[in-house]
């Protein structure tokens, strides 16, 4: 069985910054690609940025310039820097993850989600 826990996410003034934390733990062979999705209320859930296991990061326009990925492979962890935040930041960030429990085979799996809230 695999975990994602994501932990950083919590309240903020426009302008601020945070930090979010994502670790898979469990039985891996192997974590690919690792994003950061997320879902205000009454939107569907986005896409914020992902990074392969090699380091290459995409994302999306709205954040570009003012969110950075990164990624521990050692650790299975990544890491979404968030500057300059604006309250349409607001929303459930979540993590998902591309796992291989063996080298045969890739699961998706998401962690349970955190909130990020910016005030204007």
């Amino acid at each position: 069985q695999v975990q994602l826990v994501e932990s950083g996410g919590g309240l903020v003034q426009a302008g601020g910054s945070l930090r979010l934390s994502c670790a898979a733990s469990g039985s891996i062979f192997r974590v690919n690609t690792m994003r950061w999705f997320r879902q205000a209320p009454g939107k569907q859930r986005e896409l914020v940025a992902s990074i392969t296991n090699s380091g290459i990061a995409v994302y999306a326009d709205s954040v570009k310039g003012r969110f950075t990925i990164s990624r521990d492979n050692a650790q299975n962890t990544i890491y979404l820097q968030m500057n300059s935040l604006k309250p349409e930041d607001t929303a459930v960030y979540y993590c998902n993850a591309g796992v291989l429990p063996t080298p045969q085979y890739e699961i998706p799996y998401w962690g349970q989600g955190t909130q990020v809230t910016v005030s204007s």
